[in-house]
């Protein structure tokens, strides 16, 4: 079983490269990617490490409990982080931002679910 250090470690990490993102006046992104689909990806990979530090680690069987909690956490830091970017010069809080950052979580639970569920079929049978 991974230490709590371990699982909850990157989470922190995660939130913080955020919260530093969206202190930039213009932070980067790829020409190619539009703003919204920059939340839904960034927040898919936040979803993704707290559903892992809930389960205990990845590849595992994710339940509604954990899933849910998972992208309600996303969800209301998309939430803390738009209410963060209302006094960083340059930027603003939208709506759509919080939707396409509480998407991006529910896709990376989701993918972490699914990845659970392919991991487990794959083992063999026991008698």
């Amino acid at each position: 079983m991974a230490t709590r250090v371990g699982l909850w470690g990157p989470v922190v990490v995660y939130m913080a490269a955020i919260f530093w993102l969206s202190s930039l006046s213009f932070p980067p992104r790829p020409p190619v990617l539009s703003d919204k689909a920059g939340h839904l990806l960034l927040y898919a990979g936040l979803g993704a490490v707290i559903v892992r530090a809930l389960a205990g680690g990845l590849p595992a069987r994710i339940g509604w409990g954990p899933g849910l909690m998972a992208v309600a956490i996303t969800a209301v830091y998309g939430v803390t982080d738009e209410l963060h970017q209302l006094y960083v010069h340059n930027r603003s809080a939208e709506i759509g931002d919080v939707y396409a950052d509480a998407l991006g979580g529910a896709t990376g639970t989701l993918l972490c679910a699914l990845w659970g569920i392919i991991a487990r079929s794959r083992l063999p049978n026991e008698l």
